[in-house]
């Protein structure tokens, strides 16, 4: 019972639209690989052009709720997880609480009766991909939901929280208040940078709340892009790491960490003033399938390994070994236990 319900994540749940795509298609719609937006109108065409093809993939995604399944994957205990999300009341939507509760995470989805659930493109050419978010109901999540208490509940019993910077395009407010409670009630809060254009685009809401980060995730690109919107005038990743984990706190119960992940090479953790690299478990280029959801695995796999109160370096271990699986595979999917010790 010590682990029910430890670890919340709220985000935007979206159904993945995965396939393989050409370089034509990229240009087609104006998309970079590596790259995570949100869809505009020249966009929506190729969602429908997507489904048509004959490699297509249907997968419960969306970063937060990667995340959260892989924990719940790496913890393999029942109902240790949780997830807050919107949805839409359609078959995408009926999909998802399948797939949630096969993963065994309680989720809690708030239903959209107008709109219809989101899906995100994601495009994949030689094992790398471009993912490009339409939240439809995602992006309907109401901060009044959060706050009846059956859905409090959650909040009230979860001792470390996670949630990617894509939902401070939806419910800032959401946020606020739950990293407030965090704070207040000595919990441990984490967040993600998790795309360039929420650090360039979403810069007051991203600092409005980072006093109340304990561990801050991110990727090099991210860090980079943090980095040149605050005017630091460095690329050096370590630096930056130490600049986020030295920006201040509003409460001094823990110290701030921050990891940020770089592809192939070593993963910076910055804390207390100093930075340790650890480096990532490397695969043959034959072996990589598809990098989609490699940063949520890293996460879940390292947040598994937090609420258990293991050391860092064991939840960066964690993390590279979830994020090494899901590489080898097509989408955030895993297969049925894990191989960790």
């Amino acid at each position: 019972m010590a682990f029910h319900q430890i670890l919340l994540g709220m985000g935007n749940p979206l159904l993945d639209i995965s396939a393989v795509v050409d370089d034509d298609f990229l240009q087609k719609y104006d998309i970079k690989l590596n790259n995570a937006i949100l869809a505009e109108d020249k966009h929506l065409p190729m969602y429908e052009e997507m489904t048509s093809k004959s490699n297509v993939e249907y997968i419960a995604g969306g970063a937060t709720q990667n995340s959260i399944k892989v924990a719940q994957w790496m913890l393999q205990i029942p109902g240790a997880t949780s997830f807050i999300g919107c949805i839409g009341k359609d078959k995408f939507g009926e999909e998802m609480k399948k797939d949630s509760k096969n993963a065994g995470v309680n989720v809690q989805y708030y239903e959209d009766e107008s709109t219809p659930t989101g899906t995100c493109a994601v495009c994949v050419l030689g094992g790398e991909r471009s993912l490009v978010a339409n939240l439809s109901a995602a992006n309907c999540y109401k901060f009044e939901h959060l706050k009846k208490p059956e859905n409090w509940a959650f909040v009230e019993k979860a001792k470390y929280f996670y949630i990617a910077g894509f939902f401070l395009t939806v419910s800032p407010d959401s946020i606020q208040l739950v990293a407030e409670h965090a704070a207040a009630n000595n919990k441990v809060f984490t967040m993600n940078l998790s795309a360039p254009f929420i650090c360039e685009f979403f810069k007051d809401a991203q600092e409005k709340v980072l006093p109340y980060m304990d561990y801050v995730f991110g990727n090099e690109t991210e860090a980079r892009t943090f980095s040149k919107v605050h005017g630091w005038e460095t690329d050096n990743v370590e630096e930056i790491a130490l600049k986020i984990s030295q920006w201040p706190k509003a409460s001094g119960t823990y110290k701030r960490i921050t990891v940020i992940t770089q592809g192939a090479d070593p993963v910076v953790v910055a804390e207390d003033g100093k930075v340790k690299k650890f480096p990532v478990i490397l695969l043959p280029k034959e072996k990589l399938v598809d990098t989609t959801g490699a940063g949520d695995a890293f996460v879940g796999g390292f947040m598994s390994q937090l609420v258990q109160g293991k050391p860092i370096d064991e939840c960066v271990r964690a993390g590279c070994y979830a994020s090494n699986v899901i590489i080898q595979r097509s989408g955030c999917t895993y297969p049925e236990k894990p191989d960790f010790n």
